[in-house]
């Protein structure tokens, strides 16, 4: 114990990150989203709650805090996904975490496997659902996708762990590569991009797109770029949000990269505090209404606790104004893989759990 505390204490400025320099940061500064030193978003937004202590007196001690977390055990599927040589399946392993397999190649998206979301390896946001499956256990992979740098988002011990047993380069936004080569990511593995930059992997065309939202692994915020994604096979398009605000960049995506056949829409974490920076649930479908998808798999739900909502809220809502817009709709369990060929019939499987 005492030696596991000490590694975590070590590992605790590592898990901060880098910051960018030379010509990282040169090439950050030329960006259409930089500017005075920090990456903005097309409209202005705020990120910070008009009262952060009455904001964390809510969290820890509201008077719903025990809905924010589930009665009984959440059910996963421990099944390894088996490769495909082509087709459109998603597996999802909680919060954003999701592998897609489209049309022969795989890619894993935003790869959170910690037991907590913090710099801190024994504080922070404790998951509500094991992993489905060991990441060793994931198969091949042919591309890791990452949103931003925050630590839901992306974490310390499972990019060691992808960069140590896999081959499989890291997408990012510019200026996350910083991090990653402070983790001894070989540079040759990091994919730096800016919105509507593209980058070919394994016969998928991927292009960072446009978000609504905000990074920092630290004090400071926004010294590195956030981003949405588009996965785009021979056959079929893949949407993934990130986490996100609400905004007009929806429809100019789908516009310019859609129809894609689905979409894995952030629909968890939300407030009234920080409005512009995280989709709600009825947000989610009217994004995924103006990307032009297919089927909408919703995530960042269900695994960590990040904000006050009761934690069956985002997929009860979801369902809701899914049924109201005749939209297909996937929420499948922690771990289990879809056929978006085939999608099953939502079940309310967390319902049962409270």
């Amino acid at each position: 114990m005492i030696r596991k505390t000490f590694a975590a204490l070590a590992d605790l400025p590592v898990a901060f990150g880098a910051k960018a320099t030379g010509a990282r940061a040169e090439r950050m500064r030329r960006s259409p989203q930089y500017a005075d030193g920090v990456f903005r978003n097309a409209k202005p937004t705020n990120a910070t709650p008009a009262s952060p202590a009455g904001l964390v007196r809510e969290f820890f001690f509201g008077d719903d805090r025990r809905r924010r977390r589930p009665a009984s055990a959440i059910p996963v599927v421990t099944a390894s996904a088996p490769e495909s040589a082509d087709g459109l399946y998603l597996t999802w392993y909680g919060h954003a975490s999701s592998l897609v397999e489209i049309d022969g190649a795989r890619v894993l998206c935003d790869p959170v496997w910690s037991e907590r979301v913090s710099p801190a390896a024994f504080a922070g946001p404790r998951r509500l659902h094991a992993p489905p499956v060991p990441l060793r256990e994931l198969g091949r992979l042919d591309a890791i996708v990452i949103s931003h740098d925050h630590y839901d988002h992306l974490d310390l011990a499972t990019v060691r762990e992808l960069a140590a047993s896999t081959d499989a380069p890291f997408l990012v936004p510019l200026g996350v590569g910083a991090h990653l080569e402070r983790w001894q990511v070989p540079a040759a593995r990091i994919v730096e991009l800016d919105w509507h930059e593209t980058a070919d992997v394994a016969g998928i065309h991927f292009v960072a797109t446009p978000a609504q939202h905000f990074s920092g692994r630290g004090i400071a915020n926004d010294s590195t770029l956030w981003a949405s994604w588009v996965v785009a096979g021979p056959q079929h398009r893949v949407f993934y949000s990130g986490d996100t605000g609400y905004f007009d960049g929806f429809a100019e995506i789908g516009a310019q990269y859609g129809p894609f056949d689905a979409s894995l829409i952030q629909i968890g974490a939300y407030a009234p505090n920080w409005p512009d920076i995280h989709l709600t649930p009825e947000e989610g479908v009217a994004a995924h209404l103006d990307l032009r998808g297919g089927v909408l798999v919703p995530v960042h739900w269900a695994t960590f606790t990040l904000a006050m909502h009761p934690w069956t809220e985002p997929a009860d809502r979801v369902w809701r104004e899914a049924k109201a817009n005749d939209l297909p709709l996937a929420i499948p369990k922690p771990g289990e893989r879809i056929d978006l060929a085939d999608p099953p019939a939502v079940e309310g499987w967390w319902q049962a759990l409270g």
